[in-house]
């Protein structure tokens, strides 16, 4: 296939995946696409970590690495433990809940730990990102994208000068123009099918109306895209590539453990419901008790970021600990629906393509006289 993005990054086929585990990384850049690191929930170390094993097995396929550069988000660091600077009520509603219910909690000496390790990777100051950003910087990465906000202009500059694209998420008309004006060289119009934060425009609506707005920038259809059919319908609304999430996470190399694949496998479309109690933003994610507690009438106001993430630790390993499925969640979009059984990163792409042939062979019959 012959987009602007594939001449772009020089890759064979115009298909994006995000996901925070190495090994769909490095199975969909070696299947033609561009595989692309959620370094988002990584310390400088992990991700020097991540990188240098992606390095070593991608045989020199092209990849990129997505990060946050937000001012929105709180500095947590200063000593005091993650857990003390929680509202103690939004603590006490969501253990207590669970608790009753019958989920077992922690020994308190796992509780401090998980407190500690899980904060010090959710702070998105942008001394951090920065940090992040020289981690990136030192490996041959070809894509850096910005999942949550304006990326620095000497980030911009920085990528640039090494022969780096930049692109950033965005969910309105709006945003994609801020970006387009920082010097984006593509825009990701993620619709609201899709999974993580997003915002309240449907895909159908969003990407055209992103395509027209920042024209000529290239740009890549996300929210929504899981299939071959998705695909090409992208691709005549006027995007250049489809960026794809939720659809990595059925598979054989994802990072799944075995219960959330099985939560996974079992939900429906209508499951990936918008919650503020994964992060404190509006965020897409797996129904479960977990969910459906934050939206109780009786529930606190989430916290703002990086807070809610932070309080939402100690029960994601609670249920995790306890195999409680019922209690489980995941940031995931509305394409879940369609991911039912595991298949490898390999076997999406091929039946993605077959698809999207095949769709574009029965347009092609509709022009006919």
């Amino acid at each position: 296939m012959k987009t602007a993005v594939t001449e772009m990054f020089g890759i064979g086929i115009p298909v994006f995946a995000f996901s925070h585990c190495r090994d769909v990384v490095v199975a969909t850049s070696k299947a033609g696409g561009m595989g692309v690191l959620g370094a988002a929930w990584m310390t400088p170390e992990h991700l020097e970590q991540e990188l240098k094993w992606i390095d070593e097995h991608i045989d020199g396929k092209p990849y990129g690495v997505d990060m946050i550069f937000t001012s929105a988000a709180s500095d947590i660091s200063g000593g005091k433990s993650p857990r003390k600077i929680l509202p103690r009520g939004h603590v006490e509603y969501i253990n207590a809940l669970m608790t009753e219910d019958g989920v077992p909690e922690l020994p308190q000496e796992d509780v401090d730990g998980w407190y500690e390790e899980y904060a010090a990777n959710l702070s998105f100051t942008q001394d951090e990102s920065d940090a992040l950003f020289e981690v990136a910087m030192r490996h041959p990465i070809k894509f850096l994208v910005s999942a949550l906000g304006v990326p620095p202009s000497h980030v911009v500059e920085r990528a640039r000068r090494a022969g780096i694209r930049v692109g950033a998420l965005v969910g309105s008309s709006r945003q994609a123009e801020k970006q387009a004006d920082a010097g984006m060289d593509v825009i990701i119009a993620q619709g609201t099918e899709g999974g993580g934060h997003t915002g309240s425009v449907a895909s159908m609506v969003l990407w055209p109306e992103v395509v027209d707005r920042v024209a000529p920038i290239p740009v890549l259809a996300a929210g929504g895209v899981g299939n071959g059919r998705q695909m090409a319908a992208a691709l005549a609304l006027g995007a250049e590539g489809v960026w794809c999430g939720t659809i990595w996470l059925g598979t054989v190399e994802s990072e799944l453990n075995p219960d959330m694949r099985d939560v996974l496998y079992a939900a429906k479309s209508t499951d990936a419901v918008i919650t503020y109690g994964y992060t404190g933003k509006p965020c897409r994610a797996i129904r479960s008790k977990y969910t459906e507690a934050w939206a109780a009438d009786d529930a606190p106001k989430p916290l703002g970021v990086p807070y809610q993430s932070i309080l939402s630790g100690e029960p994601f390993r609670r249920a995790e600990r306890s195999h409680r499925k019922d209690w489980m969640t995941y940031a995931s979009g509305q394409v879940v629906g369609q991911v039912n059984e595991p298949k490898t990163v390999k076997q999406v792409i091929f039946d993605m393509l077959t698809e999207y042939a095949d769709a574009m062979e029965r347009m092609e019959t509709l022009l006919q006289d």
